[in-house]
């Protein structure tokens, strides 16, 4: 398990943009399952939507590469190195999101090629088996 301090060494993502609260369990290079505790008190709050917060599908899929991330820079050759988005598909939203609830964010690499790395990703709501958001996801690594 990761905490917060240990996430900040490995990303470069800070305040309001960094997505991810720990990770819960991690195979470097292979897969990672962090946690995201979605408060009233994000930003985009205000205006996605006023009076009805939800919270934006482009940032699910974000805080689910940030979860990929960690697990890519955890190998000892990534080290230092930084996780860019090459690319998302079949991105897909099956649930809203909204203040208060906790997700599970899930992603497996199932794919290296040099610098590239490709990812299975899914997001799950707190106590749901079905996700509200998955995606494939790819990675350079610089």
């Amino acid at each position: 398990m990761l905490n917060i301090d240990e996430i900040l060494k490995i990303l470069p993502h800070r305040t309001p943009f960094l997505l991810i609260d720990r990770i819960d369990e991690m195979e470097p290079g292979k897969r990672a399952v962090g946690t995201k505790c979605v408060s009233f008190n994000e930003p985009y709050f205000a205006g996605h939507f006023p009076g009805m917060p939800v919270m934006p599908g482009v940032l699910i899929i974000e805080a689910l590469a940030q979860v990929g991330a960690v697990a890519l820079l955890s190998e000892e050759e990534n080290k230092g190195k930084v996780a860019f988005f090459g690319g998302i598909d079949n991105a897909r939203f099956k649930d809203k999101v909204v203040p208060g609830d906790v997700l599970r964010l899930e992603v497996e690499i199932i794919r290296k090629k040099g610098p590239v790395g490709y990812g299975m990703a899914k997001a799950y709501k707190q106590g749901s088996k079905k996700p509200c958001a998955h995606a494939e996801l790819m990675f350079v690594v610089q």
